[in-house]
């Protein structure tokens, strides 16, 4: 599996036409395909490129089981 820099992550965050990743407890989905995240953007809310560990644990309105759905494609590089 692929590991990624927080650096290398940012650079995914779904605009000009670059896919659409976001962490999760260090591991890297992909959500380019995802109705949900257009342009990167999540309901205004959340932004691709981004660790959203904590924001998920805190304000989402939903589990974080909703990023079971999309494939893990890596894991964030200690």
């Amino acid at each position: 599996m692929q590991e990624f820099t927080m650096e290398e992550i940012a650079r995914y965050n779904g605009k000009n036409g670059e896919k659409a990743y976001v962490v999760y407890k260090d591991k890297v989905y992909d959500v380019t395909d995802s109705d949900f995240w257009s342009d990167g953007e999540h309901m205004g809310l959340h932004e691709a490129g981004n660790d959203l560990t904590d924001s998920l644990e805190s304000e989402a309105p939903h589990e974080s089981s909703a990023l079971d759905a999309y494939p893990v494609v890596g894991t964030v590089k200690k």
